[in-house]
């Protein structure tokens, strides 16, 4: 039988353990530096959550998180309103974003197609990106999926969609990574850096 601390830290260590990415010893280590932590530090992350519970939002256009609605992407007149991306989270937006590269707008899925998962396509933010692509302004949908089975799926789903629009549909190119061995790339990688390669 395995051991388990008593009352208060344990139920630390398991609140920590239900985050993503967060393991058993890596939810130990944030409760026991927690508890060795000064005052001032604990209260800092404790207000951290607690603003953030408070004020954070999804905007009511792409889903994005925000503190007012709309977001300041959706509310800026120099975005291209004509080319939407389609992410899965508000956390990929901001991986666009860093890129520097694109200046259109955004539409956050809020996850992906999981039939193990029981998430379904009416589960998503699908329907408001129909309701977006009405106006005659969008030209272009971007879909900017992961390249995993649950992504894939949900791409080929929503380029099904909308296909029956006279939208130009494109996904994000996918190929070798920047400073990557061609022996070390697997088979579909490679497949696709041949099929996207271009003019030079």
């Amino acid at each position: 039988m395995a051991l388990a601390y008593d009352g208060a830290i344990q139920r630390l260590i398991d609140a920590f353990g239900h985050l993503p990415g967060i393991g058993p010893k890596g939810a130990q280590r944030i409760a026991f530096h927690l508890l060795n932590a000064s005052d001032e530090e604990s209260q800092e992350l404790i207000d951290a959550i607690t603003e953030v519970k408070e004020k954070v939002r999804f905007c009511d256009i792409c889903g994005n998180v925000c503190e007012t609605s709309p977001c300041p992407v959706c509310a800026d007149p120099r975005r291209d309103h004509s080319v939407i991306c389609v992410v899965e989270e508000p956390k990929d937006v901001m991986s666009i974003e860093r890129t520097r590269e694109y200046r259109g707008m955004y539409h956050v899925l809020g996850g992906v197609i999981n039939p193990m998962a029981n998430i379904q396509p009416s589960d998503l933010n699908i329907a408001k990106l129909i309701e977006r692509l009405k106006d005659d302004e969008v030209k272009e949908v971007i879909l900017a999926l992961n390249p995993n089975v649950e992504g894939e799926a949900t791409t080929s789903f929503l380029s099904q969609l909308l296909s029956q629009t006279d939208i130009k549909v494109t996904r994000l190119a996918s190929g070798l990574p920047v400073g990557g061995d061609l022996e070390y790339a697997d088979e579909i990688t490679l497949g696709r850096a041949l099929a996207g390669r271009r003019a030079i």
